[in-house]
């Protein structure tokens, strides 16, 4: 079976006429029009869009007229506009890396991590605790990431509810089905609290080949980091 969200095919092409509109008017405020600033701009569009979801061409034929509305094309310009603006003057560490070469699937034996996600909260309120270091450490060293989107050490945001996330890169496994426990630790510092240091096992089989695309449900939730103020 696949699942396909409609409104992608729609967002992506709209959002690059976009893109290369506004390049071509030279106008200020845009900074940047890479692949990566264009993909950014493209998930704040359909992160605001309500999916259209279809697994056959029945599917795409009942939804047409929707997709060849006014109204939407209107919505997808409006949300377009709005997400170039935020993202050309908005700093994000990974804005230049290449994300290529993460994205090739490559089929040999590997260990694919999960994502990992957790929160760091204020032991005393258990409010979400803003601008705190979070690093993952794999085997004692700092973990290799997925790709430069995904920064290690994090840092806290107060838009994400002190909420971080990590997404290891593969390891490679002599053969598939191999069942490993790999030591991880979680270390979080933040600015008038004690630094906090949590030590866990992840158990992977590795697989055929290396994970190319992120699988929510492929997701391993870490206890809530709880830190005081010294």
């Amino acid at each position: 079976m696949n699942v396909h969200n409609l409104l992608e095919d729609v967002v992506i092409k709209a959002v690059n006429t976009l893109y290369d509109r506004v390049k071509g008017e030279n106008v200020s405020w845009l900074t940047c029009d890479c692949e990566n600033c264009r993909l950014d701009t493209i998930s704040y569009v359909l992160n605001r869009l309500p999916p259209k979801y279809v697994v056959s061409g029945r599917g795409v034929t009942h939804n047409a007229e929707y997709l060849a509305s006014s109204q939407l094309q209107a919505d997808i310009d409006s949300l377009g506009m709005e997400g170039m603006r935020i993202v050309s003057t908005t700093k994000r560490p990974f804005h230049e890396a290449n994300r290529k070469d993460s994205a090739k699937k490559e089929f040999k034996p590997t260990f694919n991590f999960f994502t990992f996600t957790g929160a760091v909260l204020d032991g005393n309120t258990f409010e979400p605790v803003t601008d705190a270091t979070v690093t993952l450490k794999l085997d004692g060293k700092l973990a290799e990431m997925f790709d430069a989107s995904w920064p290690n050490p994090f840092k806290t945001v107060k838009s994400t509810k002190g909420v971080y996330s990590f997404w290891v890169k593969p390891v490679p496994a002599e053969k598939a089905g191999i069942a490993k426990n790999f030591p991880l630790c979680i270390e979080v510092k933040a600015e008038g609290y004690t630094d906090a240091v949590y030590h866990f096992e992840a158990p992977i089989m590795s697989e055929d080949s290396v994970r190319t695309e992120l699988d929510s449900t492929y997701t391993l939730k870490i206890n809530d980091m709880v830190i005081f103020k010294k």
